[in-house]
């Protein structure tokens, strides 16, 4: 099979069963570092995240986001010809990613077991809700009921009145952990240490690792922090502050040192430096609400503008409250040259550069593809001709060909 031309995983073919954002998020990793990416999307519909909205050109966010740089072939897997099609796509791939629905991999005939005897060499990489062999293993998960599940929600928003971090954050955790896990075992195999085995990343396992922290803390003391909005249990002063022009900052310390600082340099205040209820970040902890109320006081006095330059002559962590609207002007972004133009069936759109920067390499970040755009010239590289493909979009195995895409 074709594969691109630059970047560390040139060479490498990914067949994707993928949905939604958990396994779109590790696919379109594995393509911006140089993959081939064959998305396989069922012809009534596909990915259900093209249908989210239609804010994008009249194209869904979530899906634009995650889903540039693939190929996209429509395949019925209900029918024993697509599935027989799969299976000639899985002879020349390395590795298979697919988030289904609990069970129904095996039920296409892809369980570990059936893939281990047929495709011996594919590293076949599953992403699930709450992984195998626990009571809620045959329960549907998304992001949100991973995350009030595994007790995201409870350390999020304030007391009393829980709230779900913005961000996707069990998917795209769990897609990169997954895309992490298929990079060690394709460098593995490379450097001869064996085949690699299968692969599975649960979003309540990814969940519960994030949780780390706050899991420790409460078995170690034997009580649940609760969640102080734009705060942190664990550290003080760690907040945001209204500013005398109706801006909000962002002020952080990590340790006495940046208090010391904080308070004779910035608030001018040597007797709080002195005050034995903030001599230490647990007594500063004790006494937050004391403590966030002169800080808090000081800032309402002053403009963001002059905070921000008395923090960073301070060399005390400090940020603005950005909305995303906001954001999408970043100067941190334009100085860097962080946004690209990406392809779509309707058009170009910006997209960020992914996170990653390598010395000496430009990341592909392809097109993202509409419904089965692909499906002729990754079945003619498959091996099939054009009779054979014609038969097939006949039987209403594949889609038929979109007028408004190329073929």
């Amino acid at each position: 099979m074709r594969s691109n031309s630059a970047g560390p995983l040139a060479g490498v073919t990914v067949v994707a069963l993928e949905q939604a954002v958990s396994a779109p998020m590790c696919t379109r990793t594995l393509a911006d570092f140089g993959a081939r990416v064959i998305k396989v999307e069922n012809p009534k519909g596909g990915d259900f995240a093209r249908d989210y909205d239609d804010v994008v050109n009249g194209m869904a966010a979530h899906f634009v986001w995650v889903n540039r740089g693939k190929e996209s072939v429509t395949l019925d897997l209900k029918s024993d010809a697509g599935i027989d099609v799969l299976h000639r796509l899985l002879d020349r791939a390395d590795v298979l990613v697919s988030n289904l629905a609990p069970g129904a991999t095996a039920r296409l005939g892809l369980a570990p077991e059936d893939l281990a005897q047929r495709h011996p060499d594919l590293i076949a990489t599953s992403i699930d809700g709450f992984g195998a062999g626990g009571p809620l293993s045959h329960k549907r998960a998304y992001d949100l009921l991973v995350q009030a599940e595994s007790g995201v929600c409870s350390v999020t928003g304030r007391p009393g009145e829980p709230a779900k971090p913005g961000p996707p954050v069990a998917d795209v955790t769990s897609g990169l952990y997954a895309a992490l896990s298929i990079m060690a075992l394709l460098y593995g195999r490379k450097t001869g240490t064996g085949r690699a085995p299968t692969v599975t990343v649960s979003l309540f396992d990814t969940m519960a690792e994030l949780m780390g922290y706050h899991l420790t803390y409460a078995r170690h003391s034997g009580g649940d922090q609760q969640p102080l909005g734009m705060s942190s249990p664990a550290v003080a002063p760690y907040g945001a502050y209204g500013t005398g022009d109706g801006q909000t900052v962002v002020l952080g310390t990590t340790n006495d040192r940046e208090w010391q600082r904080l308070a004779r340099e910035i608030l001018q205040r040597d007797d709080l430096a002195d005050d034995p209820r903030f001599r230490t970040n647990s007594d500063r902890v004790h006494h937050r609400d004391a403590l966030d109320a002169e800080i808090g006081a000081w800032c309402a006095r002053h403009d963001l503008a002059f905070i921000q330059k008395t923090a960073d002559a301070a060399a005390i962590g400090n940020s603005r409250y950005n909305l995303a609207s906001e954001v999408l002007e970043h100067p941190q972004l334009s100085a860097r040259d962080r946004w690209r133009e990406i392809g779509t069936p309707n058009g170009p759109i910006p997209a960020l550069l992914p996170p990653p920067v390598i010395e000496g390499f430009d990341p592909p970040m392809g097109s993202v593809p509409g419904l089965g755009e692909h499906t002729d010239r990754v079945l003619s590289d498959a091996g099939l001709d054009a009779d054979d493909i014609a038969a097939l979009r006949a039987r209403g195995v594949i889609g038929p060909v979109d007028p408004g895409v190329a073929g």
